[in-house]
C-alpha cells in the first residue's frame, strides 16, 4: 500500500520542515479554487479565500487528524470559509463591479467553450448562468454537497467527512439539491417560456 502522500508533508510541515507547505499548496490550490469560486461565485473571492485556507492549514497544522485524509481536513477549512463569506456578504451586500463593457465577468467560467453556432453558445451560458444561480440559492449542505460531488467529483465518502455525515446522508443532500434545483430551474424555464 502506498502511504499518502499528503500525509508524509504533514508531517515534513509538522517537523518544520515550510517548504512542505509549497508543496500542499501546488498540488491542492487548483481543485480548492475551483470548489470555491462555484460557491462563492467571484473568482477574486474565490482566490482570497482559498489563500485564507492554506494560512488556516498552516496555524492549524498541529490539529490534523492523520486518520482523516487531508483533502477531508481541507475541504472542510474551504468549506466553513465560503459558507463565512457567503453570509457576511448577505449581510453587507454590495453592487459588483463591471468591466469596461458594462458587463459582469462573474460568470465566465461556467461558459463552456464548444465550437458551436454563436446562438447555441449565448443558451448554453445562458443556462450555465441558470444554474449557477439556481445553486447559489441551495442551502450550506446541500450547496457543499452538490459542488464537491458535480464540479469536483469526490466520492460520497470524502464529502461526508467534510460535511461530518455519513455517505447515505451525502446520497440524501444530492438527492435533495438536485430535486430543489429541478423545481427552481423548472419554475424558470416556464416562466421564460410564458414571457418571451
Amino acid at each position: 500500500m502506498n502511504p499518502d502522500p499528503d500525509a508524509e508533508l504533514m508531517v515534513r510541515l509538522l517537523a518544520g520542515d515550510d517548504a512542505a507547505l509549497n508543496q500542499l499548496i501546488d498540488r491542492w490550490q487548483k481543485p480548492l479554487a475551483s470548489f470555491i469560486l462555484r460557491y462563492v461565485g467571484n473568482e477574486a473571492d474565490s482566490i482570497e479565500l482559498a489563500q485564507e485556507t492554506f494560512v488556516r492549514l498552516y496555524h492549524n497544522r498541529s490539529r490534523f487528524n492523520f486518520k482523516s485524509k487531508f483533502s477531508t481536513w481541507l475541504f472542510t477549512i474551504a468549506a466553513n470559509l465560503a459558507r463565512n463569506h457567503v453570509r457576511w456578504n448577505k449581510a453587507h451586500p454590495t453592487v459588483p463591479l463591471q468591466n469596461a463593457n458594462g458587463v459582469d465577468d462573474t460568470s465566465d467560467d461556467f461558459c463552456i467553450p464548444i465550437e458551436q453556432t454563436p446562438s447555441a453558445l449565448v443558451e448554453r451560458a445562458e443556462i450555465s448562468e441558470l444554474v449557477r444561480v439556481a445553486i447559489q440559492t441551495l442551502p450550506h449542505d446541500l450547496k457543499t454537497a452538490i459542488l464537491l460531488y458535480e464540479y469536483e467529483d469526490l466520492s460520497y465518502d470524502i464529502i461526508a467527512g467534510i460535511l461530518g455525515c455519513s455517505p447515505k446522508a451525502v446520497e440524501t443532500r444530492l438527492y435533495r439539491a438536485r430535486k430543489l434545483l429541478r423545481k427552481k430551474l423548472d419554475s424558470i424555464y416556464l416562466t421564460d417560456k410564458e414571457h418571451p
